[in-house]
């Protein structure tokens, strides 16, 4: 059966999942972000099937989240390192990391994060860039971004959504001003 594919969906969250929507592809960067760069390096460590790597990397070079760089001429050989891009993606591992922990943990968290500027474990949030408060999901309400389509499948439009929400926060005695303003389409 062929992997259906949401790379035209009007939401960010599932064209993320359609370039990282598999558990080795997530794994690659997260070894990557611990330092590992080497085809051999990420097969000892993920126990993963060769050609699966093969393809893995290679969506992951051409996705932009990793660079191909030769570091030996004969033979050649060549390493993987994260870009400006699969660096960016450092935030969403740390929560999906704090997440975990959180809720399928059973013994504590089996690795942290460690600040070395002040000596500091972190604990990943999502904070207003504004006024710095931490935000949950009471005190949002998604609304249509800049880039939204005016061409939407009706199935995929999240307009009527977004609505329901706003309208169900109305009447629970909330105004749209009551909380921090974050726009975000998916």
């Amino acid at each position: 059966m062929k992997r259906p594919t949401f790379d035209d969906w009007p939401c960010s969250v599932a064209r993320v999942a359609d370039v990282l929507g598999d558990p080795w592809t997530i794994l690659l960067v997260r070894d990557a972000s611990h330092g590992l760069t080497r085809f051999e390096e990420f097969q000892r460590s993920l126990k993963i099937p060769r050609n699966t790597l093969s393809a893995r990397l290679r969506r992951l070079v051409e996705i932009g989240l990793l660079e191909r760089r030769l570091y030996q001429d004969y033979p050649p050989r060549a390493e993987y390192v994260l870009t400006d891009m699969g660096r960016d993606f450092f935030p969403v591992l740390t929560a999906m990391l704090g997440w975990g922990d959180r809720w399928l943990g059973e013994d504590g968290a089996p690795v942290s994060v460690h600040h070395v500027s002040c000596g500091h474990d972190i604990d990943p949030q999502v904070v207003c860039r504004s006024c710095g408060r931490p935000v949950d999901l009471d005190e949002v309400e998604f609304r249509l971004g800049p880039g939204y389509p005016d061409d939407v499948p009706e199935h995929l439009d999240l307009r009527d959504r977004f609505a329901r929400r706003v309208a169900a926060q109305d009447a629970r005695g909330r105004s749209a001003s009551d909380g921090p303003e974050i726009a975000s389409a998916g």
